[in-house]
């Protein structure tokens, strides 16, 4: 599990459990030769927390100007991108999907984070506009930080 993913898994658990809300958020173990679907997931009878989250962190500070689907995402041996498994996943599980994308400032300038709703990931593949600029992710949500914690509230995350 990534440092991202652990952060996002325990702010879901703490807006979770401060608004009194019968969820849980967790990260499934990935094993070696196991397809994985989503990093994070969160199971709730509520549907608007019924989610699947994929994280995606990029380095700004070594050059990355884009989250491009070739490099950032996988395709496996059938030839399937990810952006496609991903999207039969939440298709038949009922659950809303996000991309989680972090940005790595480099040291000394911490790090941002910004939500996509999985629809418009989605639109773009299909479009064949195969990347996300850093302007374009940053139009996203942004999930604040709180220190060196970050913040969520799922409740912001549809709005653009």
């Amino acid at each position: 599990m990534t440092e991202f993913e652990r952060m996002l898994v325990n702010s879901l658990n703490a807006y979770i459990e401060e608004n009194g809300i019968k969820a849980i958020s967790y990260r499934l173990k990935q094993h070696r030769f196991t397809p994985q679907f989503l990093d994070v997931l969160v199971d709730s009878l509520n549907p608007d927390l019924y989610l699947g989250i994929e994280c995606k962190s990029i380095s700004v500070d070594k050059g990355a100007n884009a989250l491009y689907f070739s490099q950032h995402f996988t395709v496996d041996k059938n030839g399937i991108h990810q952006i496609e498994r991903i999207s039969d996943y939440l298709n038949r599980s009922g659950r809303r999907g996000f991309l989680a994308v972090e940005l790595r400032l480099g040291p000394g300038h911490g790090r941002e984070a910004y939500i996509i709703p999985w629809k418009e990931l989605e639109k773009e593949y299909l479009n064949q506009n195969l990347k996300l600029t850093l302007q374009e992710i940053r139009s996203f949500p942004e999930i604040r930080r709180e220190g060196k914690d970050y913040k969520v509230d799922p409740r912001e995350w549809e709005g653009k």
